[in-house]
């Protein structure tokens, strides 16, 4: 089959790699409908994260379900599913405990499960999937319309994501609330907190597509300055206290100092944007302020069967971020487009 590796800085190829197979009796394959790229992929392919062998990449991806091993009871053969960006069995204490990015049993996409069998990158035309019944959900009703598709795509990922970013920052009706990053999953905060009721939600964004898909999202307000000027505009905007929550989607040093002084005394930063450098938190300053901090990896499957009914209904439509579709053999022009940013997020398809 095909699939993508990562060979280096700005170096993606689709290759041809060997069919997966099932082989610890809980696993299942998946033909893969649709993947794509996330903005976490940019780090690597930046070089920013370093890539010391070339290797399979991508966690996000919907698709049928080809076989399964013996072991399997809940997922059958013929099922369209939505998989998280991790692999999880939803059986232990942490996935019970609503965190299942912290399975004691579980893994990452793109490398060798705890039993030793390989889980296939996801952009890729096949995945073998070793805890089908826990990771996997099956949509009801089979295979969908083609339109429906990139909104479920975006619960493997982004929609989860940006929902965790608002419940982190204990988004509720009547919050007022500032998402720092207009990429995917900040654009998914936007629609998040909108969700949730939220009262006021401003956008921080200087792209003008971006921000109309954030004002189409929930947006009541676009701020464009960043750092000081930004944060005297967010506070201005709030009675010259700050909104209640803010959601930091970036993973950048500068973002997260954005979100923190942005905050008012009291308020809570829901931070989901994947860490890459910068100083740890400024304790003596939430100290000063009591603004607190809570997030971290998005635990989406425990997100998922709440959001599928919502995006089942038609009543928010997430997959409206996907600005790109390309072919699979063209991964390495997905990569190019989000990187350069003539994308927000491109969409895969084998």
């Amino acid at each position: 089959m095909l699939a993508t590796l990562i060979h280096g800085e700005r170096d993606i190829r689709v290759e041809e790699v060997p069919d997966p197979q099932l082989s610890t009796g809980g696993d299942a394959i998946v033909r893969v409908v649709a993947a794509c790229v996330c903005g976490s992929d940019l780090w690597p392919y930046r070089g920013v994260t370093p890539t010391s062998r070339p290797h399979r990449i991508g966690h996000e991806f919907v698709g049928v379900v080809e076989a399964v091993g013996p072991d399997v009871g809940r997922i059958r053969a013929g099922d369209f599913v939505i998989a998280p960006f991790y692999d999880c069995d939803m059986t232990c204490a942490n996935c019970r405990n609503g965190f299942s990015t912290s399975c004691l049993n579980g893994g990452w996409w793109g490398a060798k499960d705890r039993l030793g069998g390989f889980a296939d990158g996801a952009q890729g035309e096949r995945v073998r999937v070793p805890h089908a019944d826990g990771s996997l959900t099956a949509v009801p009703g089979g295979e969908p319309d083609w339109a429906m598709v990139p909104h479920l795509l975006t619960l493997a990922d982004v929609m989860g994501t940006g929902h965790h970013a608002a419940v982190s920052a204990g988004v509720r009706a009547g919050s007022t609330v500032v998402v720092v990053g207009d990429g995917a999953v900040g654009l998914c905060g936007v629609l998040a907190a909108a969700r949730l009721g939220a009262a006021r939600i401003v956008a921080m964004s200087r792209h003008s597509s971006r921000q109309s898909l954030a004002r189409e999202f929930g947006a009541t307000d676009i701020v464009e300055e960043r750092g000081e000027e930004g944060i005297a505009r967010v506070k201005e905007l709030f009675d010259g206290i700050g909104p209640d929550c803010v959601l930091e989607c970036v993973g950048t040093a500068e973002s997260m100092d954005q979100a923190l002084r942005s905050a008012r005394p009291g308020g809570q930063v829901g931070f989901v944007g994947v860490p890459n450098g910068g100083s740890e938190l400024p304790i003596r300053e939430m100290f000063d302020t009591n603004v607190g901090a809570r997030g971290g990896v998005a635990p989406v499957r425990n997100y998922i069967d709440e959001l599928l009914v919502d995006v089942l209904s038609g009543a928010i439509e997430p997959g409206r971020v996907f600005d790109l579709e390309l072919p699979l053999t063209q991964a390495a022009e997905a990569y190019a487009a989000m990187d350069e940013r003539r994308a927000i997020k491109v969409l895969l398809r084998p």
